[in-house]
């Protein structure tokens, strides 16, 4: 009897495979309210002496062509963020009583024309939506409350025209399909003069802003002290 008992191979285990990576989560879209955020840190920025105006100038631009969280934030990311204070939006009285809108100003026309001019308190952001219609913005003689202004345009077969006073900053970004996009861009000598930005699409259709040949802010440095919270 063979006392010597030769050890036999157990099953073979099948080699684990490595665990599927992890796919990353979409990117998070930004909203409008994200935005403002970022350009309320950027204004802080540039009125503390941290960025100059070409510095400004182009990251507000990459604000507003911002899709993504994660295009914002590189955005500010050299720059504190303790000094940014939340707004509240005004409420119902309180836009009564000093004509500040509570939300976006919507200006719409269909087949129709719609015209905002005169004296008038410019909100954070104006809505224009013309589709075989005309609408026209006339900030020549208005009353901006805060430095930076978005206007949000889409022309289906219709117009958008704005007009600026000489003395602000004026910029824009969009595109024209079988239409025109234009925006003759503003930088103001002033550093705190306001800054308008327009945005928008434009089909078969025309977008248009500029600024108004001998229309300027008076008094702009003293007025906007007394408005801005710097």
């Amino acid at each position: 009897m063979d006392l010597e008992k030769h050890a036999q191979p157990g099953p073979v285990e099948p080699a684990k495979a490595d665990p599927a990576p992890l796919a990353e989560p979409p990117a998070l879209r930004a909203s409008d309210a994200d935005r403002d955020r970022i350009a309320d840190i950027l204004r802080d920025a540039l009125a503390e002496g941290r960025l100059d105006t070409a510095e400004h100038s182009e990251r507000i631009d990459a604000v507003y062509r911002a899709k993504t969280l994660g295009e914002l934030e590189p955005l500010v990311k050299d720059l504190p963020v303790s000094g940014v204070r939340p707004r509240p939006a005004a409420g119902p009285r309180e836009a009564l009583e000093t004509g500040t809108p509570v939300d976006a100003e919507n200006l719409i026309a269909v087949f129709s024309s719609s015209t905002r001019k005169g004296r008038w308190r410019v909100g954070r952001r104006t809505n224009a939506f013309a589709l075989f219609g005309n609408v026209e913005i006339d900030l020549t003689e208005a009353l901006f409350q805060q430095r930076l202004t978005v206007i949000n345009a889409t022309a289906i077969f219709g117009n958008v025209e704005v007009r600026v006073p000489e003395n602000l900053s004026l910029r824009g970004s969009g595109t024209g399909i079988f239409g025109n996009f234009e925006v003759h861009t503003l930088e103001a000598d002033d550093p705190e003069a306001p800054v308008v930005v327009v945005n928008g699409h434009s089909v078969f259709g025309n977008i248009e802003a500029k600024p108004k040949r001998g229309k300027r802010i008076a008094d702009l440095h003293d007025r906007l002290r007394k408005r801005l919270d710097f």
